[in-house]
């Protein structure tokens, strides 16, 4: 059974974790997975999936949360992230998965938000969809196109507060540092009962990169294996506007620097910031939106909130690691699971 990095022993940073270490310590935020394992042939193996995050229990597309995203590295194919800038809000669940099932997945959450809320395309506007998405290609045969739009609303209707990390859902086919990668969770408290938390979908680096722990050499080319990705999503429920949360989003990267990556050439860096903290309604008669109090960004919760991204991204990551399991994929490729004994080094 695989661990996250506290049940070995080893922590991240100073500010206390919320109590299941995960994203959904955020009030509101649930997280759903569908893996998809099959075995066709030694060259066809399918290991890839979709992970689904919703920003609160509602109707996203009636009840809106404040959003923003910064790419620090633009080599993605992510989907809805053009309004998210534009407009600082978003409206759909979060969906994660493999670089050639973002348009599957777009449609999935699409016919779910249609069912949902019967205005969307007919007395009311266009709803924007939001899927992140990462190379999975070492392990999965991409080519066959598993996922389905199908797998989109199943993973919807799978979230949970309770939430699995490692090689489950978009994160079933990643690497990370040359070893096992996938998804990954944490959460940090801060002043006034706030609370922010992380989850990465990880699948970049090379094993020379990675930070505090002795280097193995892979028993593989790691050149076979894509640039890669990681995409980080950063929850909380302290009332931020979508400004702010750009600046949250920003402090995440510090927490991907802090691993040891080197954001490739050919690597997806996307952060995707959002708090609950209020909504935006969709249909108000008022011409005025009207926010509560928010935190002002002198104040040293705004440094606290800061910090707590940077931690929480940091740890998830090594989440992704720990609890990722060793996977087998097409080709007779191996993923191997990082193992708990490199990880000496990190208590010095």
């Amino acid at each position: 059974m695989r661990c996250k990095l506290r049940d070995l022993g080893f922590s991240i940073g100073t500010l206390p974790t919320g109590e299941r270490n995960q994203i959904t310590d955020v009030p509101g935020v649930r997280v759903g997975h569908v893996t998809i394992r099959e075995e066709m042939d030694e060259r066809t193996v399918i290991r890839t999936g979709v992970t689904a995050v919703l920003p609160h229990g509602g109707n996203s597309f009636l009840e809106k949360v404040p959003a923003a995203c910064f790419v620090l590295n633009g080599f993605g194919k992510t989907a809805g992230l053009v309004q998210v800038e534009e407009l600082g809000m978003i409206e759909s669940p979060i969906m994660l998965t493999n670089t050639f099932s973002v348009g599957e997945v777009w449609q999935g959450t699409l016919e779910h938000m249609l069912a949902m809320t019967p205005e969307i395309g007919d007395v009311t506007r266009s709803v924007n969809i939001v899927v992140g998405e990462c190379n999975d290609s070492y392990l999965n045969t991409a080519r066959v196109m598993a996922v389905t739009k199908e797998h989109a609303k199943e993973a919807i209707a799978a979230a949970r507060v309770e939430m699995e990390e490692g090689a489950v859902g978009a994160g079933t086919g990643m690497m990370c540092f040359g070893w096992k990668g996938g998804v990954g969770s944490s959460s940090r408290g801060v002043s006034g009962g706030y609370t922010v938390g992380a989850l990465v979908v990880s699948n970049f680096g090379r094993r020379e990169e990675l930070r505090f722990v002795p280097y193995v050499p892979p028993s593989f080319d790691e050149r076979d294996v894509p640039p890669g990705s990681i995409m980080m999503i950063v929850a909380t429920d302290a009332p931020l506007d979508a400004r702010q949360l750009k600046r949250l989003a920003r402090r995440a990267a510090v927490g991907l620097g802090r691993t040891g990556s080197c954001v490739h050439h050919g690597s997806g860096d996307i952060v995707i910031a959002f708090s609950n903290a209020y909504t935006i309604p969709h249909v108000s008669d008022s011409v005025l939106q009207s926010v509560p109090p928010l935190v002002r960004d002198d104040a040293p919760l705004m440094n606290e909130l800061f910090q707590a991204a940077i931690e929480a991204t940091e740890e998830a990551i090594w989440n992704s690691l720990t609890t990722a399991e060793t996977t087998t994929g097409r080709n007779g490729r191996v993923g191997e699971a990082m193992p708990y004994s490199l990880l000496r080094r990190m208590g010095e």
